[in-house]
C-alpha cells in the first residue's frame, strides 16, 4: 500500500520557482506510479483543490470541469501539474492497477509549519503568536474551506481501504466557507492577539505573474456515498486544538 504524499505545495514557493515545482510533482508521481505498477501496489494520490482552477461553479463536484488561465500565470503551473498526476495515475488504473486519488481542501492542524509553509492557517498563527500584522492578501473577501487534520487523515485511509474507492476521485474536505478575513479575525480573537489586520496586495505578495479563485467549495457527496466520510470538527474546534499545538511548540 503507498500513500503519495509528497510534493512542492505553497503559492509562493510555486510562483517563485514553477520549474522545479512542475518536476518534482510530475517526475515524483511518475516514479511513485511506475513502481508501484512494478510491483502491484495499491496507491492513494494526493492531489488538491486547486485542480478546479478559477472556475465559479461551486460547489466543485469531482467531474467539474477544469477553468484556468493563461500558462503565462505561474499560479496555473501547479494546479496543472497536479492534473497531469491525476492522468497518469487513471492511465496506470486503466491498466488495473489499484489506484485512487484524493482532492485536499485547505488541510491544517498541529504541526503546522510556523514559518508559513503551504498554509494560510500555519502563516497567520504565526504572526499572531509574535503580535505582528496578519498579512490578508487582495480584499480578504475571498473564501476557502478548511479542514482539520483528523477528518483529513479519516478520509484518505478511507480512500485508501474501501474497494469502492478504486479508479475514483473524493474531494475530502470540510464544506464550510470561511472568509480570509475572518479566518485572521478568528485566529487573532482565539490567540489572544494584538496583531492588526492589514490588507497586502496580491501583486506585491507574489508579483504581477498571479491569479486567485475567489471560492473554493467542495461537494463531498460521492466521499460521503461511497466512503461514509463526514467531516467532524468545526473551523473554531480546528482553530483551538491547532493553537494550543502551537503555544506549546513554536519558538517566538
Amino acid at each position: 500500500m503507498v500513500y503519495h504524499l509528497a510534493a512542492a505545495v505553497g503559492v509562493k514557493y510555486i510562483v517563485d520557482d514553477p520549474l522545479q515545482g512542475i518536476l518534482t510533482n510530475v517526475k515524483g508521481t511518475e516514479i511513485v506510479l511506475e513502481h508501484s505498477f512494478k510491483y502491484w501496489k495499491r496507491v492513494v494520490f494526493a492531489s488538491t483543490s486547486e485542480i478546479y482552477g478559477k472556475s465559479e461553479k461551486v460547489p466543485f463536484e469531482e467531474d467539474s470541469e477544469r477553468i484556468l488561465g493563461s500558462t503565462k500565470v505561474d499560479r496555473w503551473s501547479y494546479s496543472t501539474a497536479k492534473a497531469l498526476d491525476e492522468h497518469l495515475c487513471f492511465a496506470y488504473s486503466a491498466k488495473g492497477l489499484p489506484v485512487s486519488i484524493v482532492r485536499y481542501f485547505n488541510s491544517y492542524g498541529p504541526r503546522i509549519d510556523e514559518r508559513g509553509y503551504g498554509s494560510v492557517v500555519a502563516n497567520f498563527i504565526s504572526q499572531a503568536m509574535r503580535n505582528e500584522p496578519i498579512t490578508v492578501h487582495g480584499d480578504g473577501k475571498q473564501t476557502r474551506c478548511f479542514t482539520y487534520i483528523e477528518d483529513t487523515i479519516r478520509g484518505t485511509l478511507l480512500v485508501g481501504e474501501k474497494e469502492e474507492a478504486l479508479g475514483n476521485a473524493f474531494n475530502i474536505g470540510n464544506n464550510t466557507e470561511t472568509t480570509i478575513w475572518r479566518l485572521a479575525e478568528m485566529i487573532v480573537e482565539l490567540t489572544g492577539s494584538r496583531s492588526e489586520l492589514t490588507l497586502v496586495p496580491y501583486e506585491d505578495a507574489y508579483g504581477s505573474s498571479y491569479e486567485d479563485t475567489r471560492r473554493r467549495i467542495p461537494m463531498i457527496e460521492k466521499a460521503n456515498n461511497l466512503l461514509g466520510f463526514t467531516p467532524a470538527v468545526e473551523l473554531s474546534e480546528g482553530l483551538k486544538k491547532t493553537i494550543e499545538w502551537a503555544k506549546e511548540n513554536y519558538n517566538r
